[in-house]
């Protein structure tokens, strides 16, 4: 029953997370190749925010308080 649930409530927020940006916007929650190298070459604040990632993310909206 709780694995149901936290399966139900996983793909709802994935979907508000895709709701949230236009798709040009969206980056992928894996990246792999180029764009990982590329996201991986940048300074940990100036990375793009992406679901899912939750220390990156808090980092980043920490250091700009």
């Amino acid at each position: 029953m709780k694995n149901g649930l936290r399966y139900s409530l996983a793909i709802v927020i994935l979907q508000l997370a895709a709701a949230v940006l236009p798709a040009a916007e969206r980056l992928p929650i894996v990246a792999s190749g180029e764009q990982r190298a590329q996201i991986k070459s940048l300074d940990i604040l100036d990375r793009p925010n992406r679901p899912l990632h939750v220390y990156g993310n808090t980092v980043r909206r920490r250091a700009s308080r």
